[in-house]
């Protein structure tokens, strides 16, 4: 199934650069824009960040 074709709130994993920051969730243009409030998640010391509200799991490559 595509990214834009899921749920809202569906946990997933989505592999960022370094060229997506400042990292926002959910990521604007997307069809779950809507799903929660946009929150931005700092990802440059761990490599890899959860989204408190939806569980989305983004890590850095």
């Amino acid at each position: 199934m595509p990214l834009t074709d899921q749920p809202a709130c569906t946990s997933r994993r989505r592999n960022i650069t370094k060229t997506d920051l400042p990292l926002c969730c959910p990521p604007q243009g997307e069809r779950v824009w809507d799903a929660h409030p946009r929150v931005y998640l700092s990802i440059s010391e761990t490599e890899e960040v959860l989204c408190p509200y939806c569980g989305t799991t983004y890590i850095l490559t």
